[in-house]
């Protein structure tokens, strides 16, 4: 016995513990595939269904249409371009944001509601 055996067990080896070597199986496959069909299920199909809509939101943007921007400024749009777009947040305050940016297109009459 030297000093580090009292550190480390030593390994002795076991040949008769080892369970024989078994043949490919379908079975092992099954989990990641489960695993990566429930995180489609969950994860990917929702965020493209929204990006989907959002698309189509944007597609029926038209002048006159009362919005929210990602950054929480509401107008009305005023000027439509292809990527840009001309929003009125105020009498003669008009500022330009991406058309991604705008968040909701809000039902009529909401900003003078509010």
């Amino acid at each position: 016995m030297n000093l580090l055996d009292l550190v480390i067990a030593p390994a002795y080896a076991q040949a008769a513990a080892q369970p024989a070597a078994q043949g490919f199986s379908g079975m092992s496959l099954l989990f990641p595939i489960l695993l990566i069909g429930i995180m489609y299920f969950l994860m990917i199909r929702p965020q493209m269904k929204r990006a989907k809509e959002h698309k189509a939101m944007l597609e029926k943007l038209s002048k006159g249409d009362e919005v929210l921007t990602n950054g929480g400024i509401a107008g009305t749009v005023t000027e439509l371009g292809d990527n840009f777009v001309t929003v009125e947040i105020a009498d003669n305050v008009r500022i330009r944001v991406q058309k991604g940016a705008i968040g909701n297109v809000l039902p009529k009459g909401t900003l003078k509601s509010a």
